[in-house]
């Protein structure tokens, strides 16, 4: 269990709402998708309202510092279904990465694989006071690109199971590249906590607003408790 998932959801019901596609750019194909994630009926590119015009507001707030760059979402919304298969997806591409094959495995070995995988990843959770982020509708995963639509060098791929994941990793490097890397992941983190999102620790893509972990971190900033409106 992690920390987070203590937080009181006082679910507010508010609608999951499709992304206005034609005003915030989103990654096409869908990379869960084209690994056959069983979306089924669902659209990965959906939110709550309110944290969908939280992000269209980010965007503004980019545009005037970064005239025609644009957020680019990579994930928003995810079943719980998809949350299961990409946990396990990604559980086996860190043991094929090693050269292994992750069902041929010892006991020891697998655990340490589910031990790098849930640094990042959530449990697919079922129980309603424990939900993945992703599936509360509160959560996205995003990038930048710039004004000629060409993506922003972020350091490293959305969702690389590795320390460069962390958000402030290129911090101490004194390069001009990884000062720049570190300036755009600091760009992207101002605009979108100005809009009332807090970034997860681990992962300088991911973003959140009313749900558990989103509550979490404002309760460790303020010393005050706040609990989650998303379940």
């Amino acid at each position: 269990m992690k920390p987070y998932q203590s937080i009181p959801i006082h679910e507010c019901g508010e609608p999951l709402v499709p992304l206005p596609l034609e005003q915030i750019s989103v990654v096409t194909p869908h990379p869960y998708q084209v690994l056959g994630a069983p979306y089924g009926d669902r659209s990965p590119y959906w939110l709550r309202a309110s944290v969908a015009a939280a992000l269209l507001q980010a965007q503004s707030a980019l545009q005037q510092v970064q005239p025609g760059w644009q957020i680019q979402i990579f994930d928003a919304y995810r079943p719980i279904a998809v949350q299961r298969f990409m946990v396990d997806y990604t559980a086996h591409e860190l043991a094929r990465q090693q050269g292994q094959v992750f069902e041929q495995l010892s006991d020891r070995a697998q655990q340490a694989i589910w031990a790098e995988v849930y640094q990042f990843w959530a449990l697919p959770s079922d129980d309603p006071s424990t939900p993945p982020p992703h599936s509360t509708g509160a959560a996205v995963d995003i990038t930048l690109i710039d004004a000629d639509g060409q993506p922003v060098d972020m350091g490293s791929p959305i969702d690389e199971v590795s320390p460069r994941s962390h958000p402030d990793y290129f911090q101490p490097f004194s390069d001009a590249i990884c000062q720049r890397i570190h300036r755009h992941r600091c760009q992207l983190r101002q605009v979108l906590s100005a809009a009332g999102f807090r970034q997860h620790p681990n992962e300088w893509w991911h973003f959140s607003q009313g749900d558990q972990l989103w509550a979490w971190l404002l309760s460790q900033e303020s010393g005050q408790p706040h609990t989650a409106r998303y379940g």
